[in-house]
């Protein structure tokens, strides 16, 4: 805390939240769609990255309708981030809704109504609309207050471009507008003449050597040609959901912001559609598909399955990426005593029903999927992924520790080793040691149990009940 005139001034730190996928921004693929060992976050799984490159060229490309992706593997063998670094490579463009398949059992509303929400929120609709705009340098900006303070504000504003000069007259709004933005003469803004918004564009060129006080964040940029009022087409992007809500009901925006949307008439949905594709026709709006990322896809039942096998046949449709770790036991064979096959059991019992099927899905809806699987990491990829780790959180490890945590990944998990990076950090400030070491790492071991000593610890004591 330091001093400034008496006056005691605290130290202001930014606070960042890192989740377990933070630090992934993509796929880490190069122009030729060839996956680097260590880009974007992502380690490893070159394969499987890949084809996921080339899902998201095929969606890019509007080609994957109809279908469906499957990621396959084992616990912590990276299926959410891929499919994270699929949506990162899609852009903030294209509509990307992830959920588990136990949200979809609800007492308010059923199933198949909670998957068609889902679904919708994954189909957006980029909405053109022309607009005129004021948009030019600011040569003065000239404000009339009454006396006694009471009346409303009126003044004058002088804009230019290149070609031309023009003065505006000022209502109350319009000067309140200009006041709330904090427009000053040499700043190039643009005024919405539908709704008044004034828009703050940057600082003009012209006043770049004026000896006045601009901080590092301060956007210089050219004075604007031509005429001043001009036609600009700006794109509103939303989501077929959210129009489902506003029109389902008298106050859908309320209903918008609590999340409380309950079940929607599919006559509003029919409406809606064909309007959707009105406006597609028309040139109006373009219909972006985005992708719908189900995980835990074998917890989903027969009745679901059957709603997305019709479901992802129509018109308007995401891409379904579901993943699973349902690849369960070995199954030995032995024939004349002479081979001995290994085989993965991969037939689950679908949900519901006492059909078993390959990952716990339904044969017919698994040959309409694209299926990757998720190799398991390699120790150099676990060291690798856990020093990423470090980075992310701002954690400065010693080679002993990093060691420790790959020898403890071995027998324990991934995700484990991940949140003692977190836990052991903690103790470090508190011994207010410069890094953290193995002590540190074993201290958060002893305390936190993982799975494996968990179940070691109940079956010693049979339990907690008695």
């Amino acid at each position: 805390m330091a001093t400034l005139d008496g006056i005691s001034v605290k130290n202001i730190v930014k606070v960042e939240r890192t989740s377990v996928h933070s630090h992934i921004t993509g796929l880490g693929l190069n122009h030729r769609l060839e996956a680097e060992y260590v880009a974007g976050g992502m380690v490893g799984q070159v394969a499987a990255r890949q084809a996921a490159g080339l899902i998201v060229k095929m969606i890019q490309e509007g080609k994957i309708a109809g279908r469906a992706l499957l990621v396959t593997g084992e616990p912590g063998a990276g299926k959410t981030a891929l499919a994270i670094a699929i949506s990162k490579e899609l852009g903030i463009d294209t509509p990307f809704v992830s959920i588990v398949a136990s949200e979809i059992y609800s007492s308010e509303i059923n199933k198949t109504e909670a998957l068609t929400q889902a679904f919708r929120r994954a189909l957006g609709l980029q909405i053109k609309e022309e607009t005129e705009v004021l948009e030019g340098e600011v040569i003065s900006l000239e404000i009339d207050r009454a006396a006694s303070g009471l009346g409303p504000k009126v003044g004058k504003l002088t804009m230019r471009t290149t070609d031309m000069e023009t003065i505006y007259d000022l209502g109350s709004k319009m000067v309140d507008a200009c006041l709330k933005e904090k427009v000053v003469p040499g700043d190039v803004i643009q005024v919405d003449k539908a709704s008044g918004r004034v828009t703050r564009l940057g600082r003009s060129f012209n006043r770049s050597h004026d000896y006045d006080a601009m901080g590092p964040k301060v956007k210089l940029v050219q004075c604007p040609d031509g005429e001043i009022q001009k036609r600009r087409e700006t794109v509103h992007t939303v989501c077929l959901h959210d129009i489902d809500v506003i029109n389902s009901r008298t106050q859908g925006y309320v209903a918008l912001f609590s999340g409380d949307t309950g079940e929607i008439k599919a006559e509003v949905r029919d409406q809606i559609n064909k309007k959707v594709l009105e406006w597609r026709e028309e040139g109006k709006a373009k219909f972006v598909p985005g992708v719908l990322f189900i995980d835990e896809a074998h917890m989903l039942d027969i009745e679901c399955f059957s709603f997305l096998n019709r479901a992802i046949e129509g018109e308007l449709s995401p891409l379904i990426i579901m993943a699973t770790n349902r690849y369960a036991s070995h199954l030995r064979l032995s024939s004349s005593n002479i081979l001995n096959l290994i085989l993965f059991r991969l037939i689950e019992k679908v949900r519901g029903t006492d059909v078993e099927s390959a990952h716990g899905i339904p044969s017919d809806f698994l040959d309409r999927m694209l299926i990757i699987h998720a190799s398991p990491y390699t120790q150099e990829d676990t060291t690798k992924i856990l020093s990423i780790r470090c980075e992310e959180e701002g954690v400065k490890l010693d080679k002993s520790a990093l060691d420790l945590l790959v020898k403890l990944q071995s027998a324990t998990s991934l995700r484990y080793c991940i949140h003692l990076i977190a836990a052991a950090e903690v103790i470090r400030t508190r011994r207010k040691a410069e890094q953290v070491t193995t002590d540190h790492i074993s201290q958060a071991y002893r305390l936190f149990f993982d799975t494996k000593r968990s179940e070691k610890m109940l079956t010693e004591t049979q339990g907690y009940l008695h």
